[in-house]
C-alpha cells in the first residue's frame, strides 16, 4: 500500500524529472568540465567555455522547466486522459518484438514533431518570445539540457503523451525514451564531441545527430533542426553545410594530432 501510495503521488513526475536531470547534467558537467578537463580539452567544439552565469541561468531555467514537465506528466496520467492511451502494461499482449519496434517508432515520430516544432519557434517572432531563452546558450553545456522558456517546455513535453494515442507502448518502452530523450539532450548540450573513432565511419554517422551537430545549431543560430536525426533536415535542406568538415576537424584533434596536443598543452602549462 505505502509502494501504491508514493507511485500515485503528485510529486513522482516532479521528483522524477528533476533527480534525473542534476545526476545525468551534472554528472556530464562534473566529468567533462571539472574532473578530466584536460583530458577532454582536444574533444572542445568551441575554443572559448561558458561562464559561470550561463550555468546558472541554464540551471534555473531547467529546474523550472522540470516544473512543466512534472505537471504534463501528472496531468496525463493522473487524469481520466490516460484511460484512452494505448500503453498496455501486459507483457504478453504484444510479442516481444514490438517492444524495441515500438520504441524505434516512438524516437522517429518525437524527432519529426521536434524538427518541425523547433523550425517553427524559430521563425522571428517566436524566436524572440520563446526560444530566444535557449539560444542565450550560445556555446552550450550540460546543464542547458532542459533550459527553456516555459512555452517551449510544455511544446516538448506533450509529444510523448501524444504519441501515447497513436500506438500501443509498454511502460518499459516509455521508461527507455525519456532516458533516451535526456541523454541525447545533454549529449547535444555537451560542447564536446565524444564518439567513438568507428563513428565516422560507420552508417550511423550518415543518420543520427551528434554533439557537434547541435553545438553548430547554437553557434550559427539556424539549421541542424532534428533531434535524433539527420532526416529532415537532409530532406528539407536545412542541414548546416560545414557540419561534416567541422566533425571532422574535432576527430583530427582527438585522434590525429594526439603528440601535438600534449606538446601545445604542455607549453601552455609550462607557461
Amino acid at each position: 500500500m505505502e509502494t501504491q501510495a508514493f507511485y500515485f503521488s503528485p510529486y513522482v513526475p516532479l521528483i522524477s524529472n528533476l533527480v534525473r536531470y542534476l545526476i545525468f547534467a551534472g554528472l556530464a558537467f562534473l566529468i567533462v568540465y571539472k574532473l578530466f578537463s584536460n583530458e577532454f580539452y582536444k574533444n572542445k567544439i568551441q575554443s572559448r567555455f561558458a561562464q559561470k552565469k550561463d550555468f546558472l541561468r541554464e540551471i534555473k531555467h531547467s529546474i523550472l522547466s522540470t516544473l512543466v514537465f512534472g505537471i504534463i506528466g501528472f496531468g496525463f496520467i493522473y487524469s481520466s486522459l490516460g484511460e484512452y492511451s494505448q500503453i498496455y502494461a501486459t507483457m504478453s499482449d504484444f510479442p516481444l518484438w514490438w517492444l524495441p519496434v515500438s520504441g524505434f517508432l516512438v524516437l522517429v515520430i518525437q524527432d519529426t514533431y521536434f524538427y518541425w516544432m523547433h523550425k517553427t519557434i524559430h521563425s522571428p517572432k517566436l524566436f524572440k518570445r520563446i526560444h530566444r531563452i535557449h539560444h542565450q546558450s550560445i556555446n552550450p553545456s550540460p546543464w542547458a539540457a532542459y533550459s527553456f522558456h516555459f512555452v517551449e517546455a510544455i511544446l516538448e513535453a506533450v509529444i510523448i503523451p501524444i504519441t501515447l494515442f497513436i500506438i500501443p507502448v509498454h511502460p518499459f518502452v516509455i521508461l527507455a525514451v525519456t532516458f533516451i530523450s535526456f541523454w541525447f539532450s545533454v549529449y547535444g548540450h555537451l560542447g564536446f564531441e565524444i564518439t567513438p573513432k568507428w563513428f565516422r565511419s560507420s552508417f550511423l554517422f550518415e543518420i543520427m545527430n551528434t554533439s557537434v551537430y547541435h553545438n553548430l545549431h547554437h553557434a550559427k543560430f539556424k539549421g541542424n533542426y532534428g533531434l535524433y536525426f539527420r532526416f529532415w533536415d537532409r530532406i528539407m535542406n536545412t542541414e548546416n553545410p560545414d557540419y561534416v568538415k567541422e566533425f571532422d576537424r574535432i576527430q583530427e584533434n582527438r585522434f590525429e594530432k594526439n603528440v601535438s596536443y600534449i606538446l601545445n598543452l604542455d607549453s601552455i602549462h609550462q607557461k
